[in-house]
């Protein structure tokens, strides 16, 4: 009789558990994550003095109002950048930088542009990108000047 309560009980312990596992939603590389899905905010230290355009155009941009933090949104770049440029001229020999970043999603329409050299703004492009290759769309990240 003891065996066959303990038995009983282990087959409804089993399928409680069975049942919070089934409903239970983990996110992976295939789920985006959110900002609520997420303990912390990623911070990078920007190189003010390896790219100082770049760095200048968005602690200016901040400053105005624009955000210091950006959720990478890299499926939404392209057409960020369009809405963001729009209007805004090519400048024979300068770059047109955004604020925030056509990789953010807070990019877009409303973003701060600024004609900075290719050099500058190509590098701290670069960089940022390598910086960030690790961490998931959606990931919240934090820039920091020195």
């Amino acid at each position: 009789m003891l065996v066959t309560i303990a038995i009983a009980a282990i087959i409804v312990v089993s399928i409680l558990n069975w049942g919070n596992k089934a409903t239970e939603v983990k996110p992976d590389e295939s789920t985006p994550v959110t900002q609520q899905d997420q303990s912390s905010t990623v911070q990078i230290v920007f190189p003010s003095d390896r790219y100082p355009e770049t760095a200048k155009h968005i602690q200016d941009a901040i400053e105005s109002g624009h955000p210091n933090t950006c959720t990478i949104d890299r499926d939404g770049a392209e057409n960020n950048r369009k809405l963001s440029l729009r209007g805004v001229e090519t400048k024979k020999g300068y770059d047109r930088d955004e604020w925030p970043m056509a990789m953010c999603a807070e990019g877009g329409e409303g973003a701060d542009i600024e004609y900075i050299s290719p050099s500058d703004n190509r590098g701290a492009g670069s960089w940022v990108g390598n910086q960030l290759e690790e961490y998931p769309d959606g990931t919240l990240v934090e820039f920091i000047f020195e």
